[in-house]
């Protein structure tokens, strides 16, 4: 669901906090707590390795020691013993009075503005390792006068071999009876950065006997932690789990990589708020930050010239490939093995494949690097997808051009051909004709599995170079762009925006006919619909209909949908001559599978002006057997579901049901899961208004937050959500349910379900006393059907709207509405509106001072008629008030007292409250029994629940927990909302939080496991 999209302000990002790292943190601390110990940190950059020797330090495990921090510059020419020189300098401010012997006067050299603290300089040594070793016992000692108890020196990778000479001294120097325990030593690296023969290797190969070891290998964060991670960057605010997968994918878990991202999406003003989680606009990248791609240049310049061009294919490929192809695309036949810093010049193209020596060693050195990874096919792949980022945008156009030729030439060869693969090489190459074969056969490929998303994607960019395209294939991919685009589950989006503006350039091209013209605007009409421009859509739609064929069945479809009520901004009547000039075509020439579709569709769009003919129109439809094709018995389907939601709308809940149950069936024997789904839904929303309540806010909760779930279908779940959770007392969960709904809905231009969605909210404004908010909510909705007077989808929404007018005292506003309305309904009787007309006009005569009792029990007896139970009680409890206040008192009571029961066994909790608020204040004694059945947990997980978080922890998706559980993933979904309600959380990143701090699950099993 779409909610506010608050973009981030820059004072909202902090320092992320510390991450996934405790337990190295607690291994440390027992590590150095037997002295001597030696301690090895390895990671790669940006993995946290300073962060963890911080975060250590600052712990209470680690102030226990007194510890020297050294580290080692990025030099090329490191200076002799300079970390730790400079670590002794940082932590104190002389030696005087620390008691050394005159080895100390060794030191000279190295502090000589100590000098005159420190004994005299010792006579010269001839033999250079005989001085060093003097001079590598003089600083122990220092060290050790010093009181330091361990020494950390970080980024040892870049250290000088005097350095590391001295490291291995430490390590090994066994103290004295008299001297005190040598100091524990803690280093840090970068193991693709350690140098051939570095003596580092030697820190844990050759230690004295009794030396505590240990080795550290910072792994990358999983899912979870990353969302942890950015969520302490943003105010502790959850994150949503797409976008924390979306940046574990791009960083590979690298904290530094995920830290820069964020910082660099809040720059480009790519964050927002969204249901009060942190989302990402919708970037099919995330561009990499200066100071890692600085890191990861700096890491390829240092390597041969073969491996940086075996580097530039990986990064070409973007994908796990075998070693032989990206070298043969490398070019690497040969060539000097010295290292270069200097842009690598273009090789020539390869006509054989490389030979075998200088290929392993090149892939050999990649590997080695850190940067490239070979798995068990030996197919090579970038270990991080920042890595292949930064190589792949630091090669020169023109060779980046070759290279994806190239890649494409091989990949041609194979059998069958990777597709969206080839699509890419041959669109990066500029090579149109073949960009196209393989674009095409990659849409269909998507939409054969249901992606419509991406094929609409591939064949949107293949338009942007329409010119240099044939006019016939223009018109053919417009026209295959146009139906996918249409067919899309998503919400109206940057993409559906680039569709858009691509087929307006082909038809005005000047290459098209008026017919293939007309062919274009037709789709392009419904697409501008989809996003709102209803005039634009309107315009193009009816600039189609004289060069279709007047018989035909395209033209009858755009007449159709000029027929239905919320395009465009004229009145009923002339949706109705639309219509009417769509049922005049002649459609004998026309097959069943046509003749099937359109009738159904006029039927509803009838249906939905509040016409009874729509009824006709859908009775004479005919019915399918098992031998008619499966098209014809989709478009029975699918009619089954469009009637069933029309009688729902008109309060005929039986014949909605018998409509529903068809669909259903047919659904189930064909396999249609997204109108089954659409089904199922209607069926819910039936047992919603009907009274049928019990177990509703499950499956609810689990439509609204199942991942495969239709998003207008999630749409309209979330907008029943709000009104039980309004019901339920939970009036800010309803409130954010109807916010973000009504926000989606607009996004989606589902005016009749906005309409509902403003009904909830004002009802709730009412309720809080917020009379004015209530008026501002209600007033824009309402305006079209006013203007269209469509009244049967004021049902909800009027009577709000007319309690909002009565309540501030604008009583003439209120009498003109109810009069249009009373007007509308009278030429068409339909139930659920002659039920909303009763309450308006109850609540108008209220509101003018006159007797309104009888009024309210004649709108109770409407919606009793539907039935609609909890609009019957809400009216009765009115109609109580009033015989109240018209000396009734007794009725009054006896009234009242039915409608408290009639709600508590409904469950509408919160209006059962008040009602028995108001009948404590009349004297009467109300108490609220339990009614029997299983107590349940309360706010605790059930041990099915239990079992869903535990495997949410180990940062599975819904559907592998279905797996896992043998369950669908729906229900996984209505467990897990389910136990998000019970916590009080909003996210996956809380949950975890939650379930140690209460201690529902071991912390151990709080730390994923893939």
């Amino acid at each position: 669901m779409v909610g506010d999209r608050q973009a981030i302000p820059r004072s909202e990002i902090s320092a992320p906090a510390f991450m996934g790292r405790e337990r190295e943190v607690a291994a440390l601390g027992q590590a150095l707590s037997q002295p001597p110990a030696v301690v090895l940190v390895e990671a790669e950059p940006g993995a946290g390795k300073s962060r963890l020797v911080q975060e250590f330090l600052a712990a209470p495990i680690g102030q226990r020691h007194r510890l020297l921090v050294a580290v080692c510059p990025p030099f090329r020419e490191a200076l002799t013993l300079g970390p730790i020189v400079d670590a002794v300098r940082q932590a104190r401010e002389g030696v005087a009075g620390l008691p050394l012997t005159a080895l100390a006067g060794a030191l000279r050299p190295l502090l000589p503005e100590w000098a005159d603290d420190l004994p005299p300089l010792p006579a010269p040594l001839d033999d250079a390792k005989a001085a060093r070793h003097r001079l590598f016992r003089a600083l122990a000692e220092l060290i050790r006068a010093m009181g330091v108890t361990g020494v950390i020196v970080e980024d040892v990778h870049w250290a000088d071999p005097v350095t590391m000479e001295f490291l291995l001294f430490l390590a090994s120097h066994r103290a004295s009876r008299q001297q005190a325990e040598p100091p524990s030593l803690l280093v840090t690296y970068r193991p693709a950065d350690v140098p051939p023969g570095s003596l580092l290797l030697r820190l844990s190969s050759r230690l004295p006997v009794g030396t505590t070891q240990l080795r550290i290998g910072l792994a990358p964060l999983d899912v979870l932690q990353t969302a942890g991670m950015v969520s302490s960057m943003l105010g502790d605010e959850p994150v949503s789990m797409e976008f924390a997968r979306f940046l574990h994918e791009r960083t590979g878990g690298v904290p530094l990589a995920v830290e820069e991202s964020v910082r660099l999406l809040r720059d480009r003003a790519d964050l927002f708020r969204r249901n009060g989680e942190w989302v990402r606009r919708l970037l099919p990248d995330l561009q990499v930050s200066p100071t890692i791609r600085d890191s990861v240049l700096e890491r390829v310049q240092r390597l041969t010239r073969p491996a940086q061009q075996v580097l530039q294919a990986a990064a070409v490929f973007a994908e796990p490939t075998p070693g032989d192809t990206v070298t043969v695309v490398a070019g690497v036949v040969g060539g000097p093995s010295r290292a270069v810093a200097d842009p690598v010049p273009p090789a020539a193209d390869p006509v054989s494949p490389a030979s075998s020596e200088p290929m392993s060693a090149a892939i050999s050195e990649a590997v080695a690097s850190g940067l490239l990874r070979e798995d068990e096919r030996l197919r090579l792949t970038f270990r991080h997808a920042f890595m292949s980022q930064v190589v792949y945008e630091a090669i020169p156009g023109a060779e980046r051009r070759r290279l994806h030729r190239l890649a494409g030439e091989q990949l041609e060869r194979l059998d069958p051909p990777p597709v969206v693969a080839l699509t890419r090489h041959f669109r990066e190459a500029n090579q149109v004709e073949k960009w196209s074969h393989f674009a095409e056969q990659a849409a269909e490929r998507a939409v054969a599995g249901g992606d419509h998303t991406t094929a609409t994607a591939l064949l949107t960019e293949l338009l942007h170079a329409a010119d240099q395209l044939p006019p016939e294939t223009q018109l053919r991919l417009a026209r295959r762009l146009a139906t996918i685009a249409l067919g899309r589950r998503e919400q109206v989006d940057e993409l559906h925006q680039r569709v858009v503006a691509v087929l307006r350039r082909v038809v005005e091209t000047g290459s098209l006919n008026d017919r293939e013209q007309a062919q274009l605007r037709n789709p392009l009409g419904r697409l501008l619909a989809q996003q709102g421009d209803l005039a634009a859509a309107q315009t193009e739609l009816e600039r189609a209909i004289p060069h279709l064929g007047q018989d035909t069945a395209e033209a009858g479809r755009v007449m159709t949908y000029l027929g239905w009520p919320w395009l465009g901004p004229w009145g009923a009547q002339a949706h109705r001559e639309w219509l009417r000039r769509a049922a005049a075509l002649d459609h004998s020439r026309l097959s069943p599978v046509e003749r099937t579709s359109l009738q159904a569709d006029r039927a509803v769009a009838l249906l939905q002006l509040g016409d009874d003919e729509g009824w006709q129109v859908a009775s004479a439809l005919p019915a399918v057997s098992e031998s008619d094709s499966p098209a014809l018995r989709r478009q029975r389907c699918r009619a089954c579901l469009n009637f069933g939601t029309a009688a729902t709308l008109w309060g005929l809940y039986d014949r909605a049901r018998r409509w529903l149950a068809e669909g259903m069936a047919l659904a189930d024997a064909e396999h249609y899961p997204r109108i089954r789904s659409k089904i199922a839904f209607g069926e819910v929303e039936l047992a919603w208004l009907s009274g049928h309540w019990q177990e509703l806010e499950p499956q609810l909760t689990a439509v609204a937050h199942d991942e495969d779930t239709e998003p207008l279908v999630a749409l309209n779940a979330a907008r029943l959500l709000g009104w039980w959770h309004t019901v339920d007392g939970s009036l800010r969960r309803g409130e954010e349910y109807f916010t973000a709904a009504m926000r989606d809905a607009r996004h989606f231009g589902a005016i009749e379900d906005e309409l509902d969605l403003a009904a909830g909210l004002g009802r709730l404004r009412l309720a809080e006393g917020r009379v004015g908010e209530a008026l501002a909510v209600t007033a824009a909705p309402l305006a079209p059907v006013v203007s269209k007077q469509v009244w049967l989808f004021a049902t909800a929404l009027a009577p709000v709207r007319v309690a909002a007018l009565t309540t501030a005292g604008k009583l003439n506003e209120a009498v003109e509405l109810v009069t249009a309305y009373e007007q509308g309904v009278r030429e068409r009787p339909v139930p659920a509106s002659l039920a909303g007309l009763a309450t308006c006009q109850a609540l108008l005569a209220e509101g003018q001072g006159a007797p309104a009792a009888a009024r309210y029990a004649a709108a109770a007896e409407a919606w009793q008629r539907l039935p609609r139970p909890y609009e019957v009680l809400l009216a009765q409890e009115r109609q109580a008030r009033c015989l109240f206040a018209e000396g009734a008192e007794q009725s009054g009571q006896e009234l009242l007292t039915r409608v408290w029961q009639g709600l508590a066994e409904l469950g509408a909790r919160a209006d059962e409250e008040r009602v028995g608020r108001q009948l404590r204040e009349y004297g009467v004694d109300v108490r609220r029994p339990w009614r029997g059945g299983r107590r349940g947990y309360g706010t605790q997980p059930s041990p099915r629940e239990l079992e869903v978080i535990k495997l949410v922890l180990a940062g599975k998706t819904n559907r592998e927990i279905a797996q896992v559980l043998h369950k669908s993933p729906r229900t996984v979904a209505g467990q897990l909302a389910s136990v998000m309600r019970k916590l009080g959380v909003s996210s996956r990143t809380e949950l975890a939080v939650r379930v140690v701090e209460e201690g529902l699950v071991a912390e151990s099993e709080a730390r994923p496991t893939g």
